[in-house]
Parts: C-alpha cells; sequence; structure tokens
C-alpha cells in the first residue's frame, strides 16, 4: 500500500462564463491528494482492496464531503483520514498560457492544516511500501511538524517503506526562505526518492542547474531524484559507481488544457510503475536498474501529458497511459 500525506483541498479554477465574465470552478485538488487519486486509477484494486490510501484532515462540509467521496470512488482508502468541523482549504488558481498556474490560499483555521500529532496512526497499515508527502501541508503548522515528525519516525525504521518527497513549492507559502530551505534539505536527508520540478530548482537553489541541484540532493541522502522538466520532458539521477547517472526521456506533447496535477500524476505514475513492478522498496530502489528507470519515466511522463490535455487534476486510468503512444 503507498500512503499520501498532506493537504486536500478545493482548487478554484478560473475562467471565462459565454458573457465573457471571470468565473471559478470548484475542483478537488491538493497535491499529495491528486497524486493519491492518480495512483488509485492506476493501481486500482487487489483482492478487492484499495492499494493506497489517503492520509490527513478533512471538513465534514459540503467540499469535505466531495473530497472523501471522489477517495472512495478513485479505490483510495479514506480510513486513515480524521474529519473535523474545520472548513476546507480554498486554493485560488489563475491561468496564463505558457506561465506555471498562479495560486492564492485560504487556509487560515482549515481542516488539513490543522492536522495533529494525534491524528497519525501509531502502526501502519500492513503492507504499507510507501509514504509519499510533501506541498503546502510542510508550509502550515500544526500539519507540518506533525507531518514531518512522522516520516522522521518511519524513517528511522530498518524495515521501513520508501519515503517520497515532493516539496511542489508555492512561495507565497513560504514567509520564510532561509528556514524553508533548511527544513527541506531535513526532508531530503530523511527520504529514499524525491520528485522535484525545474521550477522548485528554481526557487530552492536558484541559479543552479537541475542537474547539479539534483547532484546536491543525492549528496544528502536519497537513491534517486526525479526531476519534472516542463516541456522538455523529465530525467531520474542516481548514484553509479561515484557518479551520477541522467536518464532522460522527452514529454509527450498533447494539446495542453492546463497543467493543474502535472506533476502530481507524474510522481503517481511512477510510484505506481515501481509498485506494480516490486521495485518500491528501500532496497530495490537502491539496485534499480537504468532500464527499469527509463520504462517508469515514460510511463510517468504519459501519464503527465494526459492529465495536461484535460481541465484540473484528472488523472488517467492505467488504459489510458497504455494506449498512448
Amino acid at each position: 500500500m503507498i500512503i499520501a500525506c498532506g493537504e486536500a483541498l478545493i482548487d478554484m479554477v478560473g475562467e471565462k462564463d459565454p458573457s465573457g465574465r471571470d468565473i471559478f470552478i470548484p475542483c478537488p485538488g491538493g497535491s499529495p491528494y491528486n497524486t493519491a487519486i492518480a495512483i488509485g486509477r492506476i493501481l486500482g484494486k487487489k483482492d478487492g482492496n484499495g492499494r493506497t490510501a489517503f492520509l490527513s484532515r478533512l471538513s465534514f462540509d459540503f467540499f469535505g464531503e466531495l473530497l472523501v467521496r471522489r477517495l472512495e470512488e478513485n479505490n483510495v482508502s479514506a480510513s486513515l483520514t480524521v474529519r473535523s468541523q474545520e472548513t476546507t482549504t480554498l486554493a485560488f488558481v489563475k491561468l496564463e498560457t505558457g506561465k506555471e498556474p498562479s495560486y492564492i490560499f485560504y487556509t487560515k483555521g482549515a481542516a488539513d492544516r490543522s492536522l495533529a500529532a494525534a491524528d497519525i496512526p501509531a502502526e501502519l497499515p500492513p503492507g504499507t511500501s510507501c509514504i509519499l508527502f510533501g506541498s503546502i501541508s510542510l508550509t502550515m503548522e500544526p500539519s507540518a511538524t506533525s507531518i514531518e515528525n512522522f516520516i522522521f519516525r518511519e524513517s528511522r525504521r530498518e524495515d521501513g517503506p520508501v519515503i517520497s518527497l515532493d516539496p511542489n513549492v508555492r512561495p507565497l507559502m513560504i514567509p520564510d526562505y532561509g528556514s524553508y530551505v533548511k527544513r527541506f534539505e531535513k526532508w531530503v536527508s530523511h527520504s529514499n526518492m524525491v520528485k522535484i520540478s525545474s521550477a522548485d530548482f528554481d526557487f530552492i537553489y536558484p541559479g543552479l542547474s537541475p542537474e547539479k541541484g539534483a547532484e546536491k540532493l543525492l549528496e544528502m541522502g536519497p537513491s534517486l531524484i526525479a526531476v519534472t522538466l516542463g516541456e522538455e520532458g523529465g530525467a531520474v539521477f542516481v548514484k553509479r559507481g561515484g557518479a551520477v547517472k541522467k536518464i532522460f526521456t522527452e514529454a509527450y506533447h498533447p494539446v495542453i488544457t492546463d497543467t493543474i496535477g502535472a506533476g502530481d500524476t507524474f510522481h503517481g505514475a511512477f510510484l505506481s510503475w515501481l509498485e506494480e513492478h516490486g521495485k518500491l522498496s528501500r532496497k530495490a530502489l537502491e539496485q534499480i536498474t537504468e532500464s527499469e528507470i527509463l520504462k517508469s519515466l515514460v510511463f510517468a511522463n504519459k501519464a503527465a501529458a494526459i492529465v495536461c490535455s484535460r481541465k484540473g487534476a484528472d488523472p488517467p486510468t492505467l488504459a489510458e497511459i497504455e494506449t498512448l503512444q
């Protein structure tokens, strides 16, 4: 089982109505939430049970009900999700051609940012192979500290699951750059894998290329760094024989509707491929071959291309990925 841990919110996606007025359409979102949906759609169920679960704190309001219902409809267990009376986080999204989406977040007193230590399970469900975490849940308290301590606890277990970080940086949510980078590097040091975008690198290590940034992160301990490069494609960096090896594949280029959820879907598809092929363990990740990395990278790029052809974070199914040539 893969556990996705972090925020779940409503993306209010801007568009024009038939009369030309600006309107906002509510769409379920949040980086770890989107990744959970992607994994649920790709891996489906095994022996009648879902293969992924979502760990967070969600509201009883009608947006919270929508979020929980969507999890259940997409093979994602909500058994690790705590329900509360706090409201649901809202993210207003502005889309501009050729640019990354820009966001405004409304999080004060929201349910997902209120995740507390008491909400974290004392033990993981049997068969947990991976925990993924990151994004704005790591910029808000008390959720940031609750998730951080959970990750540190599990990373220290000799038989623990793979820890996969996606920082999914939102600068608007980071008031203290220096403190954030220091904390980010501590998360990296407790992770076995990092999925990161070139835009994330631009913020965290300005002036450093994705290649040099990936080398820097590998020195902190992870076995694998997966970097999304937008329209250029994606690359994975691993250490082999004391040197850093880059495995690269070009992007697929569908008609782009928007890029909301592209990185989240890439992350979910990459982890799904590893899980399905018996590579989602700490030992297997250390020994993964370049051929296997390339296959997982192509698979993840296909999934990201499909979600870019749709409005909002709407990840593809396994069948849709396999039919994309």
